[in-house]
């Protein structure tokens, strides 16, 4: 009896410890893992190999320049910059990603989501208008918004893989800051993803699932291309 209670918690420990709740990238194999580029490596932890520990240093771990704004995406009105694995080595297998993101007056960061990582925003200036959408279970053609007009000082939280905006709602720019609980997040903008995919949807499936027709289509392929 006690050997089968031995056995029934180990199980369930090990479920635990392996749920995906638990993390969302892979648990840390050493304390540190600081990524290196090298193109003749056959072996990847977490997208990339760890330099060996005694050569690796302080600015390893370090990041700077988030006081100013980064590089603009052309055509959306919005400039970002990001602290990850590249240009911050020492985030390696750490689980983080971070971002400044900078939003031009009733500009939009479009509808998107990031397939493998919660995020969590703070507003640094300006007002932002954000929200997600999460499907409804007893009726999955719809869903519900949750959605909040954010000023300097207040963070909202987005979970992992739910569509979601940013909206700069105010007359200047604004600021905020977004974290990830992922070194890859992925960012997946909802309407070029479909309309300007490669190779394209068919116009037959567009139009019907948009319920349009196919000259709509073709302006919205054009809009999004």
């Amino acid at each position: 009896m006690r050997m089968w209670w031995f056995i029934t918690t180990l199980v369930i420990t090990a479920f635990t410890c392996n749920s995906p709740s638990y993390a969302y990238d892979n648990n840390p194999l050493q304390d540190i893992c600081v990524a290196v580029n090298d193109s003749k490596a056959a072996v990847f932890v977490n997208g990339k190999i760890c330099k060996d520990p005694k050569l690796a240093t302080a600015n390893d771990f370090f990041a700077s320049g988030f006081n100013v704004s980064g590089n603009a995406v052309p055509g959306f009105g919005f400039a970002t910059k990001t602290a990850d694995l590249n240009n911050m080595p020492g985030l390696n297998t750490l689980g983080l990603f971070f971002g400044r993101i900078d939003l031009e007056p009733q500009r939009l960061a479009p509808l998107h989501t990031h397939p493998r990582a919660t995020e969590l925003i703070t507003i640094l200036e300006g007002t932002i208008y954000a929200g997600f959408l999460v499907p409804n279970p007893a009726n999955f053609f719809k869903s519900r918004l949750f959605s909040k007009v954010l000023n300097p000082g207040d963070v909202f939280v987005i979970p992992k893989g739910l569509i979601h905006f940013q909206y700069n709602v105010g007359n200047r720019k604004a600021t905020y800051f977004a974290i990830f609980n992922s070194q890859n997040p992925g960012f997946v903008i909802i309407p070029n993803s479909i309309f300007a995919s490669n190779p394209p949807i068919s116009d037959d499936v567009l139009a019907k699932g948009f319920m349009l027709n196919k000259t709509e289509i073709a302006v919205l392929r054009k809009k999004f291309s």
